[in-house]
């Protein structure tokens, strides 16, 4: 079977990583960045695709092989791509999966967590919220930021992606070398606790994914954290549950390649 996942996300990492170890699998993984092709497993059954692609370019992608299904495991705000592939796979005729992130946490009394519905609603809170605020929500909304905050380039410390692209957005609106952390997560919550005390953060902004370790640092240095909600998306999947529904589909062995060798042996 071969298979198109679209997510240079961690997620999508991971699910390529599950599906390199299944039997008569192959996965052909679509990321926006070189970056982001590099951190797939090394495998003979993962391909990598590298470059942003149109409506029309991932029609004639899924033209282009026998592709089984088609997996989608962009960041929940690419909302915009998401519904490109959605799109896509309708006109190819092959079968969607969504893949879901974790949902936001419960609730905790002893976190000061304001949920946002944008990064524009997160800016304009920020504008009654004193202290320096360590933006954990990329390169891309930078500019609203700096529009709702006349001392944007004093307050803010931006943790991006190591890409000239992200860093690139900061140099656009001066925001001082100093206060750019260009490295790529999953972060603990003893780093970013670390970064906090050292940078004297009293808010933290974050989308709604990777969030649980940021809750736990907001707690523990007792700051307070705004979650940005993600998009609202009915009939994505868990992990286990796509994993499911491929192994229920397609037949998939639910064993990893080398222990079914070795039982054989």
């Amino acid at each position: 079977m071969e298979l198109l996942l679209f997510g240079g996300t961690t997620e999508g990492r991971e699910l390529a990583t599950e599906l390199a170890g299944r039997e008569g699998c192959e996965v052909w993984v679509c990321s926006a960045t070189e970056y982001g092709s590099a951190l797939l497993p090394e495998s003979p059954q993962v391909h990598a695709l590298t470059g942003r692609l149109d409506s029309g370019a991932m029609v004639e992608l899924m033209a282009s092989r026998p592709f089984a299904c088609v997996v989608d495991a962009t960041h929940p705000f690419a909302v915009e791509v998401t519904a490109n592939i959605a799109a896509a796979a309708q006109e190819a005729g092959i079968p969607y999966l969504r893949l879901a992130r974790e949902e936001l946490p419960a609730s905790d009394p002893d976190v000061k967590l304001t949920v946002s519905r944008s990064a524009e609603e997160a800016a304009l809170l920020l504008q009654d919220m004193p202290g320096k605020v360590l933006l954990t929500t990329g390169s891309k909304d930078l500019p609203v930021y700096a529009a709702a905050l006349p001392d944007y380039q004093e307050r803010l410390y931006v943790r991006i992606l190591p890409l000239e692209s992200s860093l690139a957005a900061t140099r656009e609106l001066d925001i001082p070398p100093s206060h750019v952390i260009a490295m790529q997560g999953p972060f603990s919550q003893a780093f970013n606790a670390a970064l906090i005390r050292e940078l004297g953060i009293s808010v933290m902004v974050t989308k709604a994914s990777g969030v649980q370790e940021k809750i736990d640092a907001a707690r523990a240095e007792g700051i307070d954290l705004i979650v940005i909600q993600r998009p609202q998306e009915p009939g994505s999947l868990s992990p286990a549950e796509l994993l499911g529904a491929l192994e229920r589909r397609f037949k998939l062995s639910s064993k990893a390649r080398d222990e079914r060798r070795s039982s054989c042996m």
